[in-house]
């Protein structure tokens, strides 16, 4: 068992349990396992991700999300909820119904305040030079870089703030996208990422409209 298990148990009706046991197994049955980086070479009897795989992406122990499966009487956290809307890419509306079926109400609120970055981070960024880093926010925002990366990727300072997003940038900036020789690779990463976020602040409106922009431009 992980950090992240929680070991409380609550008395629930097994009506609620089975349902919240098949919720997890539909969600875990319609993610392609190719979208999210995992080897196919074995042969899978199902479709979708194993349980394995999605208690390894959701940072649980195979047996407890197993067990949550099975609809046993398990009381998890909200932090192992949240990892398993994250793992399972549930939308919005699913992640509340997630909740409701676990604590009879909806999902907590994330409240994301301003990210600034230190001038000591700032300074380890162009320690680690000639090796290009980067510093992500929690929208996949380019918050900081040193000229190691400018050099290799943009010049960062002249892409406007709305727009410094390495996400957008991987997908809809031509010069960007060509300084990878795999794209496809590059980009099957940045949605990963992406999504998790997604998961991580729903209700973030930057977010959607990222998520929405993406939709409408990208050509892939």
């Amino acid at each position: 068992m992980t950090a992240m298990d929680d070991p409380e148990t609550a008395l629930r009706p097994e009506s609620v349990r089975r349902e919240l046991g098949a919720f997890l197994r539909a969600r875990r049955a319609r993610l392609d396992p190719l979208e999210q980086g995992l080897p196919t070479v074995r042969a899978r009897r199902t479709p979708g991700l194993r349980r394995e795989e999605v208690a390894q992406l959701a940072g649980v122990s195979v047996d407890y999300y197993t067990r949550l499966e099975q609809g046993r009487d398990l009381r998890p956290s909200t932090a192992v909820l949240n990892a398993l809307a994250r793992a399972l890419q549930l939308t919005t509306t699913e992640r509340e119904h997630l909740f409701r079926l676990d604590r009879t109400g909806p999902a907590p609120a994330r409240v994301a305040g301003p990210e600034r970055v230190r001038p000591s981070t700032r300074r380890i960024l162009e320690r680690v030079s000639p090796n290009p880093a980067l510093l992500f926010g929690r929208r996949l925002d380019v918050l900081a870089w040193n000229r190691a990366a400018a050099t290799l990727i943009t010049d960062f300072a002249a892409v406007p703030v709305a727009h410094r997003n390495i996400v957008w940038l991987v997908f809809l900036d031509p010069a960007v996208r060509a300084v990878y020789p795999e794209w496809e690779s590059v980009a099957r990463e940045a949605l990963a990422f992406l999504r998790g976020a997604a998961g991580r602040y729903p209700n973030d409106p930057a977010i959607a409209s990222l998520v929405g922009e993406l939709s409408v431009k990208s050509r892939k």
